[in-house]
């Protein structure tokens, strides 16, 4: 077992040590593919076949989620009909460790005919790709991991790391940010944790609203809701606005601190002022990370004016994010909570 360890490790090394002799090399010319995709009016367009073409999808995927179009075109099915997925307005990015693979040589005089601007990552300049390609990524002499140095590993590994570096820098210039990026990822662990809380709160007609001016006793028998309700009530003063928050656990004090003659006056004399409150639009990360530090069970969510919408509760917080909220992971550090005055929101983002 320590052999295989050992081996491992040194395959780790192997291809770690040729991305970080490939980001030592970057020059201009990196610039210029950037340059080229920053002012693509259409896809890029990404091609490959084997090990590269599986590499291609990647980087096609990765650019198509960070807010550049592109799609995957496979060279044996470009001579097919594929190519009609290339338009004049596109860009063609290519990959080939050797440059000289039969397919991509076939299509390249095809490619060029639509006189776009073709980018290549492959190992050298002087390749018959490097010499069609307007720019060239070279990622020179590369010797595979593998110890017979034939299964493309650290090449494919450098090209992968070459085409992040690309999408990446591209999604940096182009300002492409978390809601943008909410766009594209709708679906899954991913979805939820970039969601907002208009997809999650329980509305007002699953939710105890009252107004601050009843008793408690009135409260607790005038506005019941049937099936599975939240621990808490919304409270509001005579405008509708959010004034407060009552609690079970406020009515399980009053009884524990002998107060219950406070039972038939205002619930506003017992309810908790101004509470923590997020606004509309506000995500589902940061809410969490509100109700995490401020150690409570349902959050208000309201609108600019201050009127209640609805509420998260604890509950189906735990339900739809448990390795969120088990894990403690759930926003950055600038995000803090704050008590609202009645007309504005009570959440900032520094």
């Amino acid at each position: 077992m320590p052999d295989v360890l050992s081996l491992g490790k040194q395959i780790l090394r192997r291809e770690s040590l040729a991305i970080g002799e490939l980001a030592e090399n970057l020059d201009e010319r990196f610039l210029q593919a950037v340059y080229r995709v920053l002012c693509c009016e259409g896809n890029v367009i990404v091609c490959g076949i084997g090990k590269a073409g599986l590499v291609g999808q990647k980087i096609s995927a990765t650019l198509a989620s960070t807010g550049t179009p592109s799609h995957f075109l496979h060279p044996a099915e470009a001579i097919h009909g594929d190519l009609g997925k290339i338009g004049q307005k596109d860009v063609v990015l290519i990959l080939s460790q050797s440059g000289e693979t039969e397919e991509i040589i076939r299509i390249l005089p095809l490619i060029r005919q639509f006189r776009v601007e073709i980018i290549a990552i492959t190992a050298s300049e002087q390749s018959t790709l490097g010499r069609h390609a307007h720019v060239v990524l070279p990622l020179g002499r590369i010797e595979e991991a593998d110890m017979l140095g034939l299964a493309p590993s650290t090449s494919t590994a450098v090209m992968i790391a070459l085409g992040d570096a690309l999408a990446l820098v591209v999604s940096q210039r182009r300002r492409f940010r978390a809601d943008n990026f909410a766009v594209f990822h709708p679906g899954g662990t991913l979805g939820r944790k970039l969601s907002r809380v208009d997809e999650y709160f329980r509305g007002l007609e699953r939710c105890r609203i009252a107004p601050d001016n009843e008793t408690i006793r009135e409260v607790f028998v005038r506005h019941c809701i049937s099936g599975r309700r939240s621990g808490a009530i919304l409270l509001t003063r005579k405008d509708g606005r959010l004034s407060g928050i009552f609690t079970d656990s406020d009515l399980a004090k009053l009884f524990e601190q002998r107060n219950e003659h406070l039972i038939d006056l205002p619930i506003r004399m017992s309810m908790t002022a101004k509470p923590t409150a997020v606004l509309t639009g506000t995500r589902m990360l940061e809410a969490i990370a509100i109700m995490s530090e401020k150690r409570i069970s349902e959050l208000p969510v309201i609108d600019a004016d201050g009127f209640p919408l609805g509420m998260i509760d604890i509950t189906d917080v735990i339900a739809l994010f448990p390795d969120t909220v088990l894990s403690g992971n759930t926003a950055p550090d600038n995000i803090t909570a704050k008590k609202f005055p009645p007309e504005k929101t009570i959440l900032k983002i520094a």
